[in-house]
């Protein structure tokens, strides 16, 4: 009798946060998950050196699922008064990481006809939060980028979907400001922040084979706060 191999994933940004409580769910699902990080995870790496992300595809080997999460809030200030480097930073990280991880594991799940990307991207990329412009600007991006590469892919057997959470109890919102924090989270009709694990749910469905009509599309999951 044979036995069917695990599935495996990678999670960037996978050390803390959304992308740790991903990596727990899916594990629990029997996947065989690897996570990347700066520190703290399976792998260490940059996701926006691209270079280092080929390698380290070559040296995973094949992949199944590819959970993008690697993330950074950037500047909480006015548009105005944010500078050319602190865009940079944010976009290197939100958008090109996810390129790069894209670019480097998306090829070998093609080959094989059959693959799950799931991007995090944020309400903030659809409503515009006040003094997060560089963040929010780069998680719409993110949803831009998912929708293009989930045509693309269409056909291959590689479905490509996005999560835009609204706030979320993870590392990354201690540098939010107060009152940008309070801001939002007032938006949210259930009048609570989301759980991590909440959103590690919806990642366990889209990187599964329940999931098979759906590409580059937008999963909200913001207690209410979605309007469109």
């Amino acid at each position: 009798m044979t036995t069917t191999p695990p599935r495996t994933a990678l999670i960037a940004g996978g050390a803390s946060g959304l992308g740790a409580a991903a990596a727990e769910r899916l594990r629990g699902d029997g996947v065989k998950v690897t996570t990347l990080d700066l520190a703290g995870a399976d792998v260490a790496a940059d996701v926006t050196d691209a270079a280092e992300l080929s390698r380290l595809a070559a040296e995973i080997g094949p992949l199944d699922i590819l959970v993008n999460s690697a993330g950074i809030v950037g500047p909480n200030a006015p548009l105005l008064q944010t500078t050319p480097e602190q865009w940079r930073q944010v976009l290197d990280v939100n958008v090109l990481g996810t390129v790069n991880a894209m670019r480097a594991f998306v090829p070998g799940m093609r080959e094989r006809g059959w693959g799950r990307v799931v991007n995090f991207a944020s309400m903030a990329g659809k409503d515009g939060n006040p003094n997060l412009s560089v963040y929010s600007a780069s998680k719409a991006a993110v949803i831009a980028l998912t929708k293009s590469a989930g045509k693309e892919l269409a056909t291959s057997g590689v479905l490509v979907n996005v999560i835009t959470p609204a706030v979320i109890a993870t590392p990354m919102n201690d540098s939010t400001a107060p009152d940008v924090l309070d801001h939002i989270t007032g938006l949210i009709p259930m009048r609570r922040i989301g759980r991590p694990e909440e959103v590690a749910e919806l990642v366990a469905f889209l990187a599964s084979d329940r999931v098979s009509f759906s590409t580059g599309a937008v999963y909200d999951i913001s207690g209410g706060r979605a309007t469109y």
